[in-house]
């Protein structure tokens, strides 16, 4: 669990997907039901301005009743989302999205957006982590080499 989160990066692959403050909170929830995914970030120029997810389109746009077409991501999405750097741990990064709640992390490192990490990836990751183990003290227990 001391795996740095670069690694679940690089297998994961680097498609950031992303959406603008100006698109509609329609075309937001329409894009994350055809990408398959729970959130977006909101980029403007490449520079990370916030976040969209399921929650905020059901809270902010379903639950007061408002047209999904006529308001804004800018006005629904987390502004300035808490960041990570592509050095932290599985371990840390899991233990802020127990503590704080969040689905998703976004990764900068030095000022650039490298990529977002999910709870799914992290549970992922750590569930292979525990088979990898599982089979070595197996494999050491019966005596393989």
């Amino acid at each position: 669990m001391q795996t740095p989160l670069s690694v679940l990066l690089k297998e994961k692959g680097h498609v950031i997907h992303h959406i603008s403050p100006q698109a509609s909170g329609y075309e937001c929830a329409l894009k994350m039901n055809q990408l398959g995914i729970g959130a977006l970030l909101v980029l403007n120029d490449d520079k990370l301005l916030g976040i969209v997810s399921e929650r905020d389109i059901i809270r902010k746009i379903i639950c007061v009743k408002t047209d999904p077409t006529q308001i804004r991501v800018a006005d629904i999405m987390t502004k300035d989302p808490l960041t990570v750097t592509s050095n932290m741990t599985v371990q840390q990064a899991m233990k802020i999205v127990t503590e704080r709640r969040f689905r998703h992390l976004p990764v900068v490192d030095n000022d650039k957006l490298v990529g977002l990490i999910s709870i799914g990836d992290l549970t992922k990751w750590a569930m292979m982590q525990q088979e990898r183990e599982i089979s070595d003290l197996t494999g050491y227990i019966h005596g393989a080499k």
